[in-house]
């Protein structure tokens, strides 16, 4: 295990991956340099030699039970870039998270990389203790959302995950069509990887068959990255956990802006695609009274594109949506 023995109220040290506050390779408010946002972090993983990032409160003591969140990045970014994008690392502490941001060598993510995503789980997991996770998530913006999509369903995860956020990453249950702006223009420089036509519509395609494991599920896109018909207000995930109605909107307020946007098309920037980080508006759409407590929701942000960074104040409604939501498949797994 990796936490000091000495007492019941010992602090959790996860083996190679030092805490500190503020988090390492934090962004500032503005302007986050494209230094920062290409790092790929400094925790190593000892199997594959790969690193990635891994926030968690500093106070963390043991035998506390917290949520654990693995989050991909899109295709042709990177796993700094998605920490900030979704900014967890802020709210770690406040909610007791533990969040590994994992990154693709190709900077779009395959089966390839598979092994090294069990192999980040397994490590944090033992270092945690089984039992002290009470809830373990997928969250995945874009590709990494479909990529969510698909090893949700695989032996490995599909017995562990608790719920799966999908940021603009794909809706179960009936997805929104794209708006005319939604294709980036070409970056600025060197062409960024992207999927092959034959490779995004399998993933695509598999949105349409409901998984047969049960979890949560919070599916997050941008006003204008959709077309005229917006987010469907019906869908089958909540049918499957016989749902109420989707609700009325609550609609939470930003005065702050995200910290990141596409900074290798600042010529190009399309609506639909995102433009500059700036405050604005969210509304969120719940389904009521899901069988078993589960949480099934959409979330849009409106006047917002693909990839500007999520404001603080939706991140953290995302996040009380997370730990509200019910857990306990990690502490069933096998030790």
């Amino acid at each position: 295990m990796g936490f000091v023995s000495a007492g019941a109220l010992a602090q959790v040290k996860i083996e190679g991956a030092a805490c500190a506050t503020p988090p390492p390779l934090h962004c500032p408010d503005s302007e986050c340099s494209g230094a920062m946002v290409i790092n790929q972090g400094p925790v190593v993983e000892m199997k594959t030699r790969r690193t990635y990032f891994l926030d968690y409160p500093c106070d963390l003591k043991t035998g506390e039970k917290v949520t654990f969140i693995l989050s991909l990045h899109g295709g042709g970014s990177y796993g700094n870039w998605q920490r900030h994008y979704f900014p967890l690392l802020d709210y770690k502490d406040k909610y007791r998270l533990v969040i590994a941001t994992p990154n693709s060598p190709t900077r779009v993510w395959s089966d390839a990389d598979d092994q090294y995503l069990q192999n980040i789980v397994e490590f944090v997991v033992s270092q945690l203790g089984r039992e002290n996770v009470k809830a373990f998530w997928l969250v995945g913006h874009s590709q990494g959302g479909l990529t969510s999509n698909r090893i949700i369903r695989t032996d490995f995860f599909k017995k562990k995950v608790d719920g799966w956020l999908s940021l603009s990453g794909g809706r179960l249950g009936g997805n929104p069509g794209r708006s005319a702006t939604f294709a980036p223009a070409p970056p600025t420089g060197a062409a960024a990887p992207t999927m092959p036509p034959s490779t995004f519509a399998a993933a695509a395609a598999l949105l349409r068959e409901l998984p047969a494991n049960d979890f949560s599920f919070i599916y997050e896109t941008g006003q204008r990255e959709v077309d005229e018909k917006g987010v469907p207000d019906t869908s089958d995930w909540a049918k499957k956990y016989s749902c109420g109605a989707r609700g009325a909107a609550q609609e939470i307020v930003d005065t702050r802006a995200g910290y990141v946007f596409d900074s290798s098309r600042l010529n190009q920037l399309r609506p639909g695609w995102g433009l500059l980080p700036a405050p604005g508006k969210a509304q969120i759409f719940t389904f009521p009274n899901c069988k078993d407590s589960r949480v099934v929701a959409d979330v849009v942000r409106v006047d917002k594109g693909h990839t500007e960074g999520l404001e603080p104040k939706i991140t953290e409604e995302l996040v009380k949506l997370i730990v509200s939501a019910p857990g306990g498949k990690m502490q069933k797994e096998p030790s």
